[in-house]
């Protein structure tokens, strides 16, 4: 950890707001630690960071979080000039230029999209300077919205090949229970989900500005740690140990390898826009063997979709077991179900010789 060289770091709305808005002396803290690291050492940082919600609660006249899209959405606009235009002067003081990065849900899950991300990422980063990334809280819907900016850190860091994910938030690492309670304790590190069995996780945050907690950080943590990376959460106070690799908080030790990005992304990032039931035979093939999916194991179909679309595939009792990127519109498929590739290239050409959803574009959520 301390040889990590890339690093991403998640902060939460809590660690930068107070009453009435934007704190400039909590972001300045942060950005002081930040622009430590980056100096001390060989380190390029991403910065994912909530609070542009936060931030324009009280330019609008709010008192607390809107519940409604439209009204986040409005929020969101103005807050989110107000927050980059404070980590560019807090910045500013140490030389650094910072660049902004928003993101939806959609341009992780389309792979032109994520290709797109990670030139502009590793550009700023060669450049010199800090991406402050955040979800594009003003044009997102439900439909593409990642929900919490902890998952989109874990993916961000998979994205730009990260050695490291700081998670900071309100509270000093995962404890086994809340932490206001006498008795309970911090685990110190965890190698796998069994160390998890039995902790009650919970489920919002201190402060109660942001959209995250406990559980969203814990998921964040999983998926990184899936994917290879090391990850540290701690609270905002401790990130100076944290990026320093001293211990502190909860350290999750990677449990996976690095996956191929469009199979992370498939996985965790994109939005199925249907469904392909399988027989039996399919779903063993597909989970056991780890074979493509073929047309004769389809027994319907579900949604509208196109040609390279993520669909998730469901067995008899409508439990996805996994997402795929389909190579067929849903309007073709019906005709093909049931049937072998052989018999459907004689009949409608050899285009119809292949793969429904082939292994290589394949993910299983139920591995």
């Amino acid at each position: 950890m301390r040889e990590a060289r890339r690093i991403v770091v998640k902060v939460g709305s809590s660690s930068l707001t107070a009453e009435g808005g934007l704190d400039a002396d909590r972001v300045d803290a942060l950005v002081d630690v930040l622009a430590k690291s980056l100096g001390s050492a060989e380190k390029e940082i991403v910065l994912v960071s909530s609070g542009a919600i936060a931030a324009g609660l009280a330019p609008l006249g709010l008192d607390r979080r809107p519940r409604d899209l439209a009204r986040q959405q409005a929020a969101a606009s103005v807050g989110q000039g107000l927050l980059v235009a404070r980590y560019t002067a807090s910045f500013a003081r140490y030389g650094v230029r910072v660049g902004q990065v928003l993101l939806t849900s959609d341009d992780m899950s389309r792979r032109a999209h994520y290709r797109n991300a990670y030139r502009t990422l590793d550009q700023l980063l060669a450049m010199g300077a800090v991406p402050v990334v955040n979800e594009n809280d003003t044009v997102a819907t439900d439909e593409i919205r990642f929900g919490d900016n902890d998952r989109l850190a874990a993916l961000v860091a998979h994205l730009v090949r990260a050695d490291l994910l700081v998670l900071l938030s309100d509270v000093e690492g995962l404890y086994d229970g809340d932490p206001s309670t006498p008795g309970t304790s911090r685990i110190a590190e965890v190698h796998g989900p069994r160390d998890l069995d039995g902790v009650s996780i919970g489920s919002a945050g201190k402060a109660g500005v942001g959209t995250g907690g406990m559980v969203t950080k814990v998921e964040a943590a999983r998926i990184a740690a899936g994917a290879g990376m090391p990850v540290v959460l701690t609270s905002a106070s401790q990130a100076a140990d944290a990026l320093a690799g001293r211990p502190t908080g909860t350290l999750f030790h990677p449990t996976g390898k690095r996956s191929a990005d469009r199979l992370l992304w498939l996985a965790h990032a994109s939005t199925p826009l249907g469904a392909l039931i399988l027989d039996d035979g399919a779903v063993q093939a597909v989970v056991k063997r780890r074979t493509s999916l073929l047309p004769a194991g389809i027994a319907a179909v579900e949604g509208e979709f196109s040609a390279g679309d993520p669909v998730e595939l469901r067995d008899a009792s409508g439990r996805a077991v996994a997402r795929g990127l389909v190579n067929f519109d849903a309007r073709e498929l019906p005709r093909l179900l049931g049937r072998s590739t052989r018999e459907l290239a004689r009949e409608l050409g050899p285009a119809y010789e292949r793969e429904v959803v082939h292994r290589d574009d394949l993910v299983l959520l139920h591995p």
